[in-house]
């Protein structure tokens, strides 16, 4: 029986069919036609040019993916979009740090996924402002801001910055709430959601097409509901099993909104709208919120996830 005998004809050719196949896009048939043999031919010599190192597949990212976990948590969660930032090699106090990396990648997800006449909506939070700062292109779209501002810091132009300057860099038109996130009570929230301004924004919860969320751990710093409640109200909700925020809400371990009182009292997108939005991509910041990322993404809202490695390993 012949042995096959790699020499020079052989190598020469199985690297053009690689160039051709890997580099060109042309299909195995073509190769086949090209080169007077069967595509099934074509195939074996691929198959062990890789397999004899012949060929070298080689997949470069930016330092800053972790392309493994990135691919891992879309699987495990049946994620349409999964970005995971390799920070473990941070300092774990550069809490500041850690939210701008989070916010450019956000902001190059967006520049990425949001085509022209997309509604895009944003929550308001630290890490959308990270995201804000960050992008630099942005297709033409309508922004809509998905809730109100935290009550502890002041109702201005700077709160709603983020919203803004993706509405300028789209060349699109602006909905932002200049209102506060949390009541007094549920009176004071309908009245607010009555305000003209207001109502132009909550009119256009229902055509938002893409939304960034962001996730809150039920701690102080962690959320901005969290940091806005009395000390009382904190520790009821904790005994009743709230461990995370989403858009105001605060959520079990198992994803349920267990505080339908409190959710009267905010201004923001409701679980339901959510749930109509074809892209939700939650924003997760640091392993400390890494329980109420899991949370969130049990509220079956998210199709897609921005974190860094601390999350995603703890989420897998």
């Amino acid at each position: 029986m012949r042995t096959h005998h790699t020499g020079p004809e052989y190598l020469v050719q199985t690297a053009a069919m690689a160039k051709r196949f890997y580099l060109e896009g042309k299909s195995k048939m073509e190769i086949a036609e090209e080169f007077g043999i069967s595509r099934f031919k074509v195939a074996r010599t691929l198959e062990s040019a890789l397999r004899d190192g012949l060929i070298r597949l080689e997949i470069r990212l930016p330092a800053e993916l972790d392309a493994g976990l990135s691919d891992a948590l879309r699987t495990r969660y049946g994620l349409r979009h999964a970005i995971v930032i390799d920070s473990r090699h941070e300092d774990p106090d550069d809490t500041a740090q850690a939210t701008r990396r989070l916010g450019a990648v956000t902001a190059d997800l967006l520049a990425e996924i949001v085509t022209e006449n997309d509604v895009l909506g944003l929550v308001w939070g630290p890490e959308v402002e990270a995201l804000g700062l960050e992008l630099t292109t942005l297709a033409r779209c309508t922004v809509v801001q998905l809730c109100g501002v935290t009550p502890l810091r002041p109702v201005n132009v700077s709160a709603v910055e983020a919203v803004r300057r993706a509405a300028t860099i789209s060349r699109g038109v602006v909905y932002p709430i200049y209102a506060p996130l949390l009541l007094p009570d549920a009176t004071a929230a309908r009245m607010l959601r009555e305000q003209p301004g207001v109502v132009d924004a909550v009119r256009r919860f229902g055509d938002v097409t893409k939304a960034v969320v962001t996730v809150g751990g039920w701690g102080p710093g962690l959320s901005t509901v969290f940091d806005a409640l009395s000390d009382a109200d904190r520790e009821d909700y904790r005994r009743r099993g709230v461990c995370a925020e989403v858009a105001g809400r605060p959520l079990d371990a198992e994803g349920r909104d267990i505080v339908p009182e409190l959710t009267e009292r905010i201004i923001a997108i409701s679980f339901d709208e959510l749930r109509q939005v074809p892209d939700v991509i939650l924003m997760a910041d640091g392993v400390e919120r890494a329980t109420a990322a899991a949370a969130a993404l049990k509220t079956g809202l998210f199709n897609g996830v921005v974190t860094d490695a601390g999350v995603a390993e703890s989420l897998l």
